[in-house]
């Protein structure tokens, strides 16, 4: 017996469809697709999730000081002549990060390799660039999966059958996070 589905899909195709629908998982926190994928998507994304919650509180708070630019009130860059030159004027801030711990960081490196990047687009402003920000789906998963499911061991996924595809008649699923 195999250890896992082939999907139809060449190994590169494969890989990206399932890292594709783990994203996608995470980020919405369910989605639609065939029984057979869901199978293969419901491994991995179970595994970041238990990766999230052995090392959910694998931190220590540090206090740094950053330079952050001075801004007016529209929000632009305060500038002022040196020299004969434009120079954007800084103030020293005292920030309190949260520094990983070794096993953490090796777990972040980990859901990272998994995981694509997530832009997350405004409604208002659907067309533009300008506001879409980019969504930190490692913090996600150790910020709120990883509290969430805590005192859950393993089972952190629902795969809910909603009949026949159309097409096909590929057997349609709901996987969702519990």
């Amino acid at each position: 017996m195999a250890k896992y589905r082939k999907l139809g899909r060449t190994s590169s195709q494969r890989k990206a469809l399932l890292r594709n629908q783990v994203t996608a998982l995470l980020y919405h926190g369910k989605i639609t697709t065939t029984e057979a994928r869901a199978k293969e998507v419901r491994k991995i994304a179970e595994g970041l999730v238990a990766m999230a919650v052995k090392e959910k509180d694998n931190f220590e708070m540090v206090k740094v000081t950053a330079k952050v630019p001075v801004k007016d009130k529209d929000g632009k860059r305060v500038k002022e002549v040196v020299d004969g030159k434009k120079v954007t004027k800084y103030d020293t801030v005292e920030k309190e990060i949260k520094k990983d711990l070794p096993s953490r960081l090796h777990a972040r490196r980990q859901m990272l390799r998994v995981l694509y990047p997530v832009v997350s687009v405004p409604e208002q402003a659907a067309g533009r660039k300008r506001n879409t920000k980019e969504v930190d789906l490692v913090a996600k998963l150790f910020d709120e999966y990883g509290v969430k499911y805590a005192t859950r061991n393993g089972g952190y996924t629902r795969i809910v059958k909603i009949g026949p595809r159309k097409g096909d008649a590929a057997m349609e699923v709901i996987l969702e996070m519990v």
